[in-house]
């Protein structure tokens, strides 16, 4: 009998201490319902509709894009108040130079800061980005036209024709980079001279190369950018895989996923692990990777140092769903997540898409 509780003490310490280390997952904003039903409140009765994007911003805020109600959401963590900061809650494009909670936004889709505090989103329906002034609170357009196209290398960003744009990264030294996936590129802006230029990608749908030169190289469907010391991180949505782009050496490197579709790798290398349409992705406290495994319903993390992978979030492709608060986040359910930040704290933010939701994975 001895013998026995020996084999399995060690059994149960082990499933303690996995559970342990899953994280607790609960929601911070919406209640399931995606109709407008107010600009602020507590955000536990104010409505959110396909959330996307999640930032931390100024003064430790969370910032919120809100795709079905074409709105820009702020939420206090420390109070739990939510407020609108851009949109009218209606479909459009217009309001440039006047304040941006006036203005019609069309589908934001990721949102993001500079050192000043000046607010950035890409709209997706609109093919364009937009920027508030921190100080003012006035809108303008920084990059796009509004329709659709691809033109505008070499001249002012402003008049550069953008196709279905998904995502943005500041480098905090004046560059902007635009995830233009219905052209297959990224772009820089220039914010000193308005300039736009491509840095990745051409006219042939393809997987990149590892270690090759990313201007005038393929690149398929550039879905989700971040940025951090000094390198650009990128996840692409049909190339179900993981890359990064030192901006010094401008050569792409291949981080995780083989570049097929399925779900599998977890506890392995990240390498040859695999995606299923992968749409956000963020840093986090010791250079550690979180993707968003859309269409695998979880949030995957890698260690590049180590390349292996994780799943942190989610149960699986086959387990859509909205259950799981206040449990364990790998056996909670997710909806078509999309948006991802990571506090300094290593607390993840989740954009809950389909669930109406934001939700949150404490440590």
């Amino acid at each position: 009998m001895k013998r026995r509780l020996l084999i399995i003490l060690p059994c149960l310490l082990l499933a303690s201490h996995a559970l342990l280390q899953a994280g607790t997952i609960d929601t911070v904003i919406g209640t399931g319902k995606p109709n407008n039903n107010g600009n602020k409140g507590p955000a536990d009765t104010i409505n959110v509709g396909q959330p996307f994007g999640v930032e931390l911003g100024p003064g430790g805020r969370l910032y919120v894009t809100e795709v079905q109600n074409h709105r820009v959401l702020r939420l206090d963590l420390e109070s739990g108040q939510l407020t609108t900061v851009a949109g009218t809650g209606k479909a459009g494009y217009s309001g440039d130079g006047g304040p941006a909670t006036e203005a019609s936004l069309n589908e934001p889709y990721e949102i993001r800061f500079d050192r000043e505090g000046n607010m950035f989103w890409v709209e997706m329906k609109n093919h364009l980005v937009r920027r508030v002034d921190a100080k003012s609170g006035k809108i303008s357009t920084v990059a796009g036209t509004g329709s659709a196209g691809y033109s505008g290398d070499g001249g002012p960003a402003t008049r550069a024709q953008l196709r279905v744009p998904h995502s943005i990264a500041l480098d905090g030294q004046g560059g902007l980079y635009i995830a233009d996936i219905g052209n297959h590129r990224i772009r820089k802006v220039d914010l000193e001279n308005g300039q736009i230029h491509s840095i990745a990608g051409n006219d042939k749908r393809s997987l990149p190369s590892d270690g090759q030169q990313a201007r005038g190289n393929p690149i398929l469907g550039p879905r989700a950018l971040c940025f951090h010391q000094g390198t650009l991180w990128i996840a692409l949505r049909e190339g179900h895989s993981v890359w990064k782009l030192p901006l010094a050496t401008g050569t792409l490197h291949h981080v995780a996923g083989d570049g097929m579709k399925g779900f599998a790798g977890d506890g392995g290398s990240a390498r040859t692990a695999r995606f299923n349409g992968p749409k956000g992705i963020a840093i986090g406290p010791k250079g550690l990777v979180y993707v968003v495994d859309t269409e695998n319903q979880v949030i995957r993390r890698i260690d590049p140092a180590r390349d292996r992978i994780d799943t942190v979030a989610g149960s699986g492709p086959d387990q859509r769903g909205g259950e799981g608060d206040k449990g364990p986040a790998t056996r909670a359910q997710l909806d078509r997540p999309h948006g991802i930040c990571v506090g300094p704290d290593g607390t993840i933010y989740i954009g809950d898409t389909v669930n109406h939701r934001v939700r949150r994975v404490k440590p």
